[in-house]
């Protein structure tokens, strides 16, 4: 899933994130790129990947794809180590493949390709719809802090299509085929989404029935603003935050130095680090210069030094005063660091459905989820859904001796979650090991073995 860390491009240009994301290196073997149905009727869907491809089971399982003398292999996860799981193609264009014993064929969805503009700039999307001829949910897909093409990387757009559930997907301004400049402008990309939301109900006519936005990582702050500008039927938030960007970095050194068990008086000395970090990019580098580096240096022979992190204090930690005082352009998005984001979420009529990680090191949950139970209590439409052993990106992970994490697959029910939410907005759990309060938490009055596929 393309996916990167919640805050800002730091997280795509520097690698942070908990679920790896592919770059734009040519994979090989893209003519194989689509949803596939095996014999035994799941879904398998194969996406492009840093040289080579990555099969996503709906279930969550995951693998990479990677060709050789011998044909394809494939490592678990993103751990880089076989999983023994056997996969080939039929030539290109014949939309076959044997996956693990079981033989399948590419989904026909029907696709649509659009371009569209927002604020005089042209949006490169594409509107994938399932297999027939009557109206289907339609969910428009957002992207988080990520510079790659959605439209390239986002498996979300088979995915959901494969599973009865419509999707728009588009490239972000700045990045991919869409023309304009890169930019973390909250606002600015949310009355982009609603022109995407416009166009996808377009394109998809008659078939369109409800039509509502998924905003992963730093989309978690960019649809609902979307939302209360577009006549969304639902919202769906994966790994997003009700706090600030401020907030998010503190949140996220003290959630790491206390997985590391580093003592409470230590932990609020690296906030202070933190904070002397959030003026330099708050200001553009313009002011704080001499701050940081003095209280830089007064930490930093302190052991616990070194797992000073955070979701962008990380990134100008090496850096050199010199450094510092001209980095200033390489950061300069038009991000609103100092965003409340509750009031926005609060105003959304529409449902709504949070996915949260309870070990996410990038957007830390326990702060987001109390607002948004605060919300819940208030009887605002939201529904809460916490997988307490998943990371950013919805990963499920192991951990290194080192402390580093692999991502071995994601959380099972995740993707059934999103598709059953934005089908009818009732859920039919149990979804894996999610733990799932608010209004939809009940599920329904029946709930037929089958739809848990």
């Amino acid at each position: 899933m393309r996916i990167l860390s919640i805050c800002i491009a730091i997280a795509a240009t520097f690698g942070l994130g908990a679920a790896p994301v592919p770059t734009a290196a040519e994979p090989t073997g893209t003519c194989h790129v689509g949803a596939y149905r095996l014999a035994d009727g799941q879904l398998v869907d194969v996406g492009e990947s840093a040289g080579g491809l990555r099969w996503r089971r709906f279930d969550g399982t995951s693998g990479k794809l990677v060709v050789g003398a011998g044909g394809w292999s494939s490592t678990l996860g993103w751990t880089g180590r076989p999983d023994g799981v056997r996969v080939s193609f039929g030539p290109c264009g014949a939309g076959t493949i044997s996956f693990d014993g079981q033989a399948g064929r590419r989904i026909p969805l029907e696709t649509r390709e659009a371009s569209f503009t927002s604020h005089g700039v042209a949006l490169s999307g594409r509107l994938l719809l399932p297999p027939g001829d009557g109206p289907v949910p339609v969910v428009v897909l957002l992207q988080g802090s990520e510079t790659d093409s959605a439209k390239q990387f986002d498996p979300l757009q088979r995915l959901l299509p494969a599973a009865g559930v419509g999707a728009f997907v588009y490239d972000k301004r700045g990045t991919g085929a869409s023309a304009g400049v890169y930019t973390q402008d909250f606002s600015l990309l949310a009355d982009d989404a609603v022109a995407a939301m416009q166009t996808a109900r377009r394109l998809a006519g008659p078939r369109a029935g409800r039509v509502g936005f998924q905003g992963p990582s730093q989309g978690g702050w960019v649809a609902p603003l979307a939302a209360n500008r577009a006549d969304a039927d639902f919202v769906i938030v994966s790994f997003g935050l009700a706090v600030s960007v401020l907030d998010e970095d503190q949140e996220a050194i003290a959630f790491q130095m206390g997985l590391k068990r580093h003592r409470p008086d230590d932990i609020a000395k690296a906030l202070e680090i933190g904070r002397a970090a959030a003026v330099l990019f708050e200001t553009g580098f313009s002011q704080g210069v001499e701050a940081f580096e003095a209280v830089r240096d007064r930490y930093r022979s302190e052991p616990w030094y070194k797992d000073v992190y955070g979701n962008f204090t990380h990134v100008i930690l090496g850096m050199s005063a010199e450094e510092l005082r001209t980095a200033g352009p390489k950061f300069r998005w038009g991000t609103p660091f100092r965003y409340d984001p509750v009031p926005t979420i609060a105003a959304v009529e529409a449902p709504q459905l949070w996915i949260l990680g309870g070990q996410d090191i990038d957007a830390p949950a326990g702060e987001t989820a109390r607002r948004l139970e605060g919300l819940m209590a208030r009887g605002r439409p939201i529904t809460l859904a916490i997988y307490p052993a998943a990371e950013h990106g919805m990963t499920e992970f192991e951990t290194a001796p080192d402390g580093s994490r692999l991502s071995t697959r994601y959380a099972e029910g995740y993707f059934r979650l999103m598709r059953d939410f934005a089908r009818d907005g009732s859920l039919c759990p149990p979804y894996g090991g999610a733990r799932i309060t608010g209004v939809a938490s009940s599920g329904r009055p029946r709930c037929p073995a089958a739809e848990r596929e």
